[in-house]
Formats: C-alpha cells, structure tokens, sequence
C-alpha cells in the first residue's frame, strides 16, 4: 500500500509532529492497522478510507497509536485533509467523532473545527504533578479538569518554568491509573501556552504536537475565565521544543455565557516523505 509522511503544524520538515497517511487499507482488519501503526512508530497514523455516506463526508479516518485506535486527534485529521484535499477547498471528514470540518488553504495549511465541546469536574492535582515528575510548589492552578472537543485530557496548570523541568514518570502513571496529562504554563499577556503532553497509556510517551488536545484546551480556558466566556478568542500553543520538533498550533474558541461551545485550530503540513508498505 502506498503511504506518505509528513510534518504537522510546522512550516518546516523535520519539525512539528509526523505522521504517516496510508492509502487502501479499506479491506484490512483492525489487527493489521494495528501492525502497521506499531511499525512506523509515530505518535499515530491515519488510514484514509471510503466515507459510509459519500454525501455526507469526503473520505473516511481511521487513527491509531502504536497502542490503540483513536476516535479523533488533531494532527492526523489536520495531515490528511492536506494530503487528501491536494490543494485548497474544504473536506469533511468522518471519524470517531463524528463528522468533522476541515479547510485546507492552497499553501498547506489546514482549520479544523472540534467536535462538541466538553468540560467535567474539577480534579486533585497530586496524581497529574507525580505523573508530570513536578511537586506541589510547581502547581498554580485553576484546578485541573478534563475538557475536549471529541477527545478529553486532563489540563494541569503549572509555574512557567515548571513546563520544561517536567520528566515522565512510567511507574507513578501506571499507580495512578493516568494514561495522559496535558501539562500548561498559560500566559495571559500574550494568550500563549507552552504545553507538553506525555500519554503513557495510549503509547506515546511525549506528543511533539496535539491538536485535540489543543481545542479541549480553549475549553478549559474558558471554563476557568482564563479567556473571555464571551465571543471568538484566538490562543496560540507552542509544543514540542523539549524534544526537538517545535510546533506552533493557531487556536480559537468561541463562547456564549460562559461556555465554550466551539473550537478551531490551524496548523501547516509539510511533506517529508513517501513509500510503500507491505501489508500484515
């Protein structure tokens, strides 16, 4: 089967997160997509496959971990619409999450709007900082919450030095029963995160870049008054520099009353390679 790989939410290659799209997978099994994903060993890969209803969605995604399959993440939906699309125009695309909107512009970049918005309650902090490797006196609140547009996180807000001196910590995620944590130093003068996401659970041990988890972040925003509950807010999230793939995803939120009720982020492809796969 044929494949390409590219970079995600980056204007450069070798930057940003990769991901493999692969092409005529539709009469696999699940175990096989399995198999493949394992081998490329990305944080995941997408399969581009037939829509159910070819007038209702333009191709169909299916995403996996090298552990498990997703209903929905960001970089691969953003990925493969660019490399679907083969130009600008808009897609929709189906998933887990349902059906997802994605406009793709003619210099490579793409917008995805998230699925519903969602936010549940407030969290201790104490099993999140043992996971991230970091001690009470880095946590500064609001409280942690999980929060998603299609697929939830838990947001741990942290001193803005703390973000990079944070270290995963295998044995205490497996204690604790965490399979991810979305570590946040937020700064309110320039709307800006430094984030890094470790998701022992699901097989990636640090995400160079996650879209999904960057529209749950304008969720919990605004779900903390950290960004105005009223109207379109943009935010900006920087990842991955801890581990040499910087990436710059371009958010927004809009919010009525107080609740988010829809997110978008933007972020450009950069084709790095492709190939041929045998199947399993």
């Amino acid at each position: 089967m044929d494949y390409q790989i590219v970079d995600v939410f980056t204007d450069r290659a070798f930057a940003g997160n990769p991901l493999a799209v692969v092409f005529g997978a539709h009469e696999l099994a699940t175990e096989q997509l399995l198999a493949i994903a394992r081998e490329f060993n990305l944080s995941e890969t997408v399969f581009i496959l037939p829509p159910t209803d070819p007038d209702a969605a333009t191709y169909r995604a299916r995403i996996f971990t090298p552990k498990v399959e997703l209903p929905f993440a960001g970089h691969p939906s953003v990925g493969a619409a660019v490399v679907q699309a083969g130009g600008p125009g808009r897609v929709i695309q189906e998933c887990g999450a349902g059906l997802l909107p994605i406009e793709v512009t003619a210099d490579g970049r793409a917008t995805l709007t998230g699925g519903v918005p969602s936010i549940g309650p407030e969290l201790d902090p104490a099993p999140l900082l043992a996971v991230a490797g970091l001690t009470a006196a880095d946590f500064v609140g609001p409280a942690p919450r999980m929060a998603g547009c299609g697929i939830e996180f838990p947001y741990l807000a942290v001193r803005p030095d703390a973000v990079a001196r944070a270290v995963l910590d295998h044995g205490a995620a497996v204690r604790e029963g965490i399979d991810d944590v979305l570590i946040v130093g937020w700064d309110a003068a320039t709307s800006r995160a430094h984030v890094r996401m470790f998701g022992p659970g699901v097989g990636v041990v640090e995400d160079p870049a996650t879209g999904s988890a960057a529209l749950g972040l304008g969720v919990w925003l605004v779900a903390n008054g950290l960004l105005p509950g009223e109207g379109v807010s943009p935010y900006t999230v920087l990842q991955g520099t801890e581990i040499q793939r910087p990436s710059t995803l371009e958010c927004t939120v809009a919010a009525e009353g107080g609740v988010a009720v829809r997110a978008t982020v933007t972020g450009q492809v950069v084709p790095v390679a492709e190939g041929r796969i045998t199947i399993p």
